[in-house]
């Protein structure tokens, strides 16, 4: 399952915006009644007025216009499934996510800056497989190794610090988990690749490096920021500070970088030009060992939205249908309840 026009779904942001404004429309309603009188007897002197059937209606309005922004995302099902061979790599990116990425002394923040560069790999890559792992005092598979660049870049969009709760950063673990993370295909070149500040909070990292290369793995490591130090943004217009109040400051560790970079037999490269930095991978890369590449690729795909697009005339066809009075019968039983009844659906 996928989209085509993913941008779309942007819109749907604007539905719980509606529901705000709607609240904010019956509570004037309800205010305006009120300076009528008393609010049983305003009600019965208004015997067509239904009290949920204008909410019922509303709710239909609000479920086709979301079926219509999915609709013209376009949502498509694969049904052609076919086994490709290609000739290629594996690279396992293992992306820093700890609370120093969001420094901002590389615009528009070290995060934002890694998460660009790695949708340029993306773009770069054609015949390799790629994985995905974000770490910062832990780490885990974002995405497992694959050939499927959408999803890669799908998956990028939904990364954020908020994804680990353990803070710090453990370099050591996130190598660790992308060595074991490689297919069992032998004779091919597999990399290793970091994103990070270098801030390594936890020991153990030049011999996971160390590690991985006894594996063949070679382990490149990306440096993100400034050497000179930034203060980290809390999200709140100010900065990170320390347990007596001191403002935290994080600076781009180039030594940690090029030392794990040393020690797993690659490259350390300095981000200072997204496409620079590009470049210089793409070069190590291409001097690795390439092998047929076994890949599970949907060719095909279906569009759907034909499907979503008659569920939301149904519920515009609903919502036409269904009056906001009530119906005679409804009225009737109103007007004749005895006191006390329970309140009408």
């Amino acid at each position: 399952m996928r989209f085509e026009d993913p941008t779309y779904l942007y819109l749907l942001f604007i539905l719980p915006l509606l529901f705000v404004m709607r609240m904010w429309m019956l509570w004037k309603r309800n205010k305006a009644l009120r300076m009528w009188g008393n609010r049983e007897l305003t009600r019965r002197q208004m015997p067509d007025v239904s009290r949920h059937r204008p909410m019922f209606k509303f709710c239909l309005l609000v479920a086709a216009l979301a079926l219509i922004i999915v609709m013209l995302a376009r949502p498509q099902m694969g049904t052609k499934v076919s086994n490709e061979k290609r000739h290629g790599i594996e690279a396992l990116i293992c992306l820093d996510i700890s609370n120093s990425m969001l420094s901002e002394d590389v615009a528009p923040s070290r995060l934002d800056k890694s998460k660009m560069l790695v949708e340029n790999m993306v773009d770069n890559f054609t015949n390799d497989k790629i994985g995905l792992v974000v770490f910062a005092g832990d780490a885990f598979t974002q995405l497992p190794i694959t050939a499927d660049y959408v999803s890669a870049k799908m998956f990028m969009q939904s990364i954020d610090p908020s994804l680990i709760q353990e803070q710090g950063t453990d370099i050591a673990k996130a190598i660790s988990l992308a060595q074991n993370s490689f297919t069992q295909q032998k004779n091919i070149g597999r990399a290793i690749i970091i994103i990070t500040d270098g801030e390594n909070h936890e020991g153990g990292v030049i011999e996971a490096a160390k590690e991985a290369k006894k594996h063949g793995i070679r382990v490149f490591v990306l440096g993100v920021g400034s050497t000179k130090g930034s203060p980290i943004p809390d999200g709140n217009g100010g900065y990170m500070a320390d347990n007596i109040g001191q403002t935290v400051m994080t600076a781009l560790n180039e030594k940690m970088c090029k030392d794990i970079a040393e020690a797993g037999s690659g490259t350390y490269i300095h981000v200072d030009n997204t496409n620079q930095a590009q470049e210089k991978l793409n070069a190590e890369l291409a001097k690795m060992q390439k092998n047929e590449v076994a890949s599970v690729v949907y060719s095909e795909y279906d569009e759907q939205f034909q499907f979503v697009g008659i569920i939301a005339l149904i519920m515009l066809i609903i919502e036409v249908i269904v009056f906001e009075c009530k119906p005679k019968w409804q009225k009737r039983m109103s007007l004749f309840k005895p006191k006390g009844a329970a309140k009408e659906a």
